[in-house]
């Protein structure tokens, strides 16, 4: 555990009056630093080896991966945003990634302070330059706390944030399909 984020913690704990040395409080130092390491342990870390093997196939159509769950902290309140992310992808000469390795990458890039937006563009790179991906369509759909509990958005509300490369983000039939993937409309 980091020593130095645990002391600090607590001095903000005790800056706003609250008694660390309560029984019920006196752990909450340690238990915050536990947290935030996981939801920070992202930082410095690198997408290009998750991958794994890729696998060369005939398959020369748009991959969709949906509804890939997510969380992150936003760094301006250092509070959760949380949601969903969809992801399109045209290979490269027919070679695949295996599926389950886009949660992976979700996962590192989400776990670290940033905005939703940067989210967006760091999982969009990551497959564009990683696989070397034709193009890319990335959709995150998020719940932001901050904006919740501060009441500048209603409940149920959701941010999307939609970032696209390569032969995905040029107008015409390869990107409708795309949009068409994720619900037209609804994008």
């Amino acid at each position: 555990m980091n020593q130095r984020a645990k002391e600090g913690i607590e001095q903000f704990l005790q800056a706003l009056s609250v008694d660390t040395k309560a029984p019920e409080l006196e752990k909450t130092p340690a238990r915050v630093t536990e947290l935030f390491e996981e939801l920070f342990s992202g930082i410095g870390c690198e997408t290009r080896e998750l991958w794994g093997d890729i696998f060369p196939t005939e398959y020369k159509g748009l991959v969709a991966v949906t509804n890939i769950p997510f969380y992150s902290m936003c760094e301006h309140h250092l509070m959760p945003f949380f949601g969903t992310v969809d992801v399109i992808y045209q290979p490269h000469n027919g070679c695949v990634a295996g599926l389950s390795k886009f949660n992976d990458v979700i996962t590192v890039l989400s776990r670290k302070p940033q905005l939703q937006e940067r989210l967006t563009q760091e999982i969009a790179n990551a497959i564009i330059h990683d696989l070397q991906a034709e193009g890319v369509l990335v959709r995150v759909k998020a719940i932001q706390l901050c904006m919740l509990m501060k009441g500048t958005l209603p409940q149920g509300s959701q941010v999307i944030t939609m970032e696209s490369r390569g032969v995905l983000s040029e107008m015409g039939t390869l990107r409708d399909e795309a949009l068409a993937m994720l619900g037209g409309a609804d994008v």
